[in-house]
Parts: C-alpha cells; sequence; structure tokens
C-alpha cells in the first residue's frame, strides 16, 4: 500500500498516508451493505443478492450512477474483521451470494479477508468490476472469487478517454476478461441461480450506438463462453458532464440493434425491458445499511 501500482492508473500514491487516484486508502471503505434484488436474474433470484458497494474507483465515468460513493467519498471504513461479520450476516438472511462492488482499489486488503470467509460461507463470491483492472492484480483473486461480473464499457479508445479518462480502457479490459474466463469459465447456473462463471455486462450509451456493436463483436470473437448482459439503464440525470449527446436517453432504435449484434453473434444472456431508465434503481448511499 506504500507505492499503489494495483490498477492501470499506476498513480504511485503512498496508501499509508494518502488517497490513491481511486479514492481508497489503507483501510476497506464501504457506503453500502443490503440485500439487491436488482441485479440480473440469475444473481439476485429470489432472496436477492448480498452487495457490498465500496467507496473510490478508478475510472471516473462523467455518467456514473453511483457518484455520491465513486467520486464524492461517501462510506465508512471497516476493519477486516468488520467486513467479515457484515459478510456473515448477509449469508445469515439467506442471500444467494456475496456481491462485491467495485472493489479492485481494495484487492489487498480483501484478499487475506476472502482467504477467512471462504471456508465460513456456502454461497458464491461475485466480483462486480467496470473491467479496468490488471490481469495481474485480478491472479491475487484466484480460487476466491466464483463469479466476475465485469463492464465492457467501449471499444473506441476516443470515446473512452472523453468519458472515463482511459483511452487504454479496451486493451486493459481484453486482458482482464481473459483472465476472469481463465479463472472461472463459462457460467453455471443451478435452479436459476449462478453458482460459477462469467459474465460481461455492456451498457449502451445515447449516441454511441456502432461503438456498443463493436463491443459484442469482440466479445463474440474472443469471449463467446461469456454470458452477455446488454443493459438499457442509461439515465441522463446522472450526466455529469458537458456533452450534451448525454442529454437523452438511449432510443429503442439503439438498444434494439446492440441486441440484434449480440444474437448474430450467437451470444447468450440478458437483456433489459424499456422503463429501467429511472434514478428508482439507485439506492440510497445515505445509509450504510
Amino acid at each position: 500500500m506504500q507505492k499503489c501500482y494495483l490498477c492501470p492508473r499506476r498513480c504511485g500514491a503512498d496508501r499509508e498516508k494518502e488517497n490513491g487516484f481511486c479514492g481508497g486508502g489503507n483501510m476497506l471503505k464501504i457506503a453500502k451493505i443490503m440485500i439487491h434484488r436488482a441485479e440480473e436474474p440469475v444473481i439476485s433470484g429470489t432472496r436477492g443478492s448480498g452487495a457490498v458497494f465500496f467507496s473510490g474507483c478508478n475510472l471516473g465515468c462523467v455518467y456514473c450512477q453511483n457518484a455520491p460513493i465513486s467520486k464524492g467519498g461517501l462510506g465508512k471504513f471497516f476493519t477486516e474483521q468488520e467486513f467479515i461479520d457484515a459478510v456473515l450476516s448477509l449469508c445469515d438472511k439467506g442471500v444467494h451470494n456475496i456481491d462485491l462492488i467495485t472493489a479492485g482499489h481494495y484487492v489487498s486488503l480483501l484478499v487475506p479477508a476472502l482467504e477467512k470467509l471462504k471456508p465460513r460461507i456456502n454461497v458464491p463470491v461475485v466480483y462486480n468490476s467496470g473491467g479496468y483492472e490488471y490481469a495481474s492484480t485480478l491472479k491475487m483473486l484466484d480460487g476466491l472469487v466464483d463469479v466476475y461480473l465485469p463492464d465492457f464499457k467501449y471499444y473506441d479508445e476516443k470515446l473512452a478517454k472523453m468519458y472515463s479518462s482511459a483511452p487504454d480502457y479496451r486493451i486493459i479490459a481484453e486482458q482482464a476478461i481473459a483472465e476472469m474466463l481463465r479463472q472461472c469459465g463459462k457460467p453455471v447456473v443451478e435452479n436459476g441461480i449462478i453458482k460459477r462463471g462469467v459474465i460481461i455486462r455492456h451498457l449502451v450509451l445515447p449516441g454511441s450506438r456502432r461503438d456498443s456493436i463493436n463491443v459484442i463483436k469482440l466479445i463474440g470473437e474472443k469471449f463467446g463462453d461469456a454470458a452477455v448482459s446488454i443493459m438499457r439503464q442509461y439515465t441522463p440525470a446522472f450526466n455529469m458532464s458537458d456533452y450534451t449527446q448525454l442529454d437523452r436517453r438511449v432510443t429503442s432504435f439503439e438498444y434494439d440493434s446492440v441486441v440484434n449484434e449480440a444474437v448474430r453473434c450467437g451470444l447468450k444472456g440478458f437483456i433489459q425491458s424499456k422503463g429501467c431508465e429511472t434514478e428508482d434503481y439507485t439506492p440510497d448511499f445515505n445509509e450504510i445499511y
């Protein structure tokens, strides 16, 4: 933690004394612990997913729906034991899995905690990621994560730079997802709930239909063993930029074009119905529990 190169930002922060680019320091910082019922059906199921939302993020997307925690610093510091106790409490409530959301900047702190947790829980650990992660960092999680849920946000480096300040996003995400698939392979679903595997998420953005189609083509060519979740939940209310093209919802034509490409590529997975483009699906981060 004294010279942090965990992620592609390579900020080199001494996280014993200061926060890194991601906003993370030398302790786990958690913004929300809840039973989450708005994930993909194989994750939320009937009893919900045990979601742990971590504070901070190494991306900085201008349209982030979780901006109060990814950029705003909301959250509470947890010791390793407090984190373990919180996860065990979620398991006691009958959740289908433990969903670690945007945890990449805490991997070095999570590994020892997960090593203690895994023998004590009987549900899968889901690692919910923006996709902008070093494969070498993900290797630290080998055997500790059962399901990877990464984003694949962009194909074009100009778009990635404009919206997330990450022109190398596609290269990094490809390497990261390849490592995730190496560890967990194609989805294994039992009684409607995923037990192991990789689901790649892609959020369709307004005005970026062609880029989305290129992302889907790449997934079809390189990661056909994974499931794909094509999201239409982009909500213009979360746009924090001057990019006026983001001040509208995705049209049915844009979204359907991307879904049709996934079908053409033979991909399997999940789609969202119209009407999900609302702030109602975003958790209230003013309360930890």
